[in-house]
């Protein structure tokens, strides 16, 4: 795959070809890996290594780190494309081009960004331990506590549900610095922590519903002492900024991912509905089923659009809170319907595990959870709502 990289992202020309020939990786290397995928419940090595040279896990590092610096729209293009193909192929990836790049690329340290991004790019794989047991949506109350020591700091605590811990080699660790909840949250900082340190225990990979291959685990870490260097930004108070801010992109991804899954399952269900006969014919013909089909591809491609639009608006610059809460809202949302759509057009096959269509309806249901729930999305845009509104009075 070419790699020709600019400032501020690929040429059109060149990521046209780039989407080109993912598009035709996807189609014939990673759908037809699937099975293995999900017998194994992880990604091949084999597998990693070709997305290593294909460049994925560099497509958001700037180009002096080693990287493609894509700009918002190529880096959500790839996304949805990617996700054609099962979530665990995402899952792979997005942690370490998502969350923890832009993390470190807007609150790092310069020598943090020496370090980490050059091996990001290269195809580390990482963790965001962010949640806890008692802590999801409520994230500003986690209680992993880091304490300062004369060798730098200690950490304790349980993370749950994080994505890739089972074969991290580095996590950003969320963590209290402070005993007491303070304005801004700035009691909670960010830590980068390297998975071999001791004191870390990962748990067995949680069994799922659905997104098999895709591993989430426990992360324990019993007084883990990391160096000041550590420190995301070399202060204390900057991490849960930082986790919001690069939120923002996360829940573009979700719904790219979201998106392109949907693209897959449509197209699953139209084939399946020209090839099926019932009453002598196609139930292709029957105006119900193409009633069902009109309805996805409408709702895809508002996605489509909402996303292209959130995208533009964030490689202009602006803060894209509240469209990129909206598009992750109605993109996730939009694929479970689909999904479910899409078992209805396949009739009882539909339930069977020997068809697709029952796998992708248990691997939608996730959209609406993780980078948000819908809920608390619906609460964060009212929100900046109502505050848009008390600045503008």
């Amino acid at each position: 795959m070419p790699r020709v990289w600019h400032e501020g992202g690929m040429d059109e020309e060149s990521f046209a070809a780039f989407a080109d020939q993912l598009s035709r990786y996807v189609r014939e290397r990673l759908i037809p890996a699937e099975p293995e995928v999900l017998a194994a419940d992880r990604v091949p090595e084999a597998i990693l290594e070709e997305m290593r040279s294909l460049g994925l896990f560099a497509i958001t590092v700037p180009q002096a780190f080693g990287g493609a610096g894509m700009n918002v729209s190529q880096y959500i293009e790839t996304i949805r494309l990617l996700s054609h193909a099962a979530p665990a192929f995402r899952s792979a990836i997005s942690i370490s081009v998502g969350m923890v790049c832009s993390a470190v690329k807007n609150a790092g340290t310069e020598a943090q960004k020496s370090h980490w991004l050059p091996r990001i790019a290269a195809g580390m794989i990482t963790s965001f331990a962010l949640t806890e047991p008692g802590s999801g949506s409520d994230s500003a109350g986690l209680q992993t506590r880091a304490l300062r020591t004369s060798h730098g700091w200690r950490l304790s605590g349980t993370k749950r549900y994080i994505t890739n811990a089972p074969m991290a080699e580095l996590a950003l660790v969320m963590a209290r610095t402070h005993p007491e909840r303070l304005p801004g949250n700035a009691h909670v900082s960010a830590f980068l922590v390297p998975m071999d340190r001791p004191g870390i225990t990962v748990g067995q990979p949680d069994r799922k519903m659905g997104q098999g291959g895709s591993q989430i685990a426990d992360i324990i870490l019993d007084d883990v002492l990391v160096g000041e260097e550590a420190l995301l930004g070399g202060q204390e108070g900057i991490g849960f900024r930082a986790a919001m801010q690069s939120l923002d992109n996360g829940r573009l991804s979700v719904a790219a991912a979201a998106t392109g899954y949907a693209r897959r399952i449509l197209s699953t269900a139209t084939r399946y509905a020209t090839e099926r006969e019932a009453f002598g014919e196609k139930i292709a013909n029957f105006q119900l089923i193409q009633a069902m089909l009109a309805d996805s591809e409408t709702e895809i491609y508002a996605a489509e659009c909402m996303l292209a639009d959130a995208c533009r608006l964030a490689d202009s610059g602006k803060r894209i809170t509240i469209e990129a809460a909206a598009t992750k809202i109605f993109a996730s949302e939009m694929c479970g319907r689909v999904a479910d759509r899409c078992v209805q057009i396949h009739g009882g096959a539909g339930y069977l595990a020997e068809y697709a269509a029952e796998r992708f309806f248990r691997d939608a249901r996730l959209y609406r959870i993780y980078e948000g729930t819908t809920q608390i999305l619906q609460l964060v845009i009212a929100r900046a709502m109502l505050k848009a509104l008390a600045t503008e009075a």
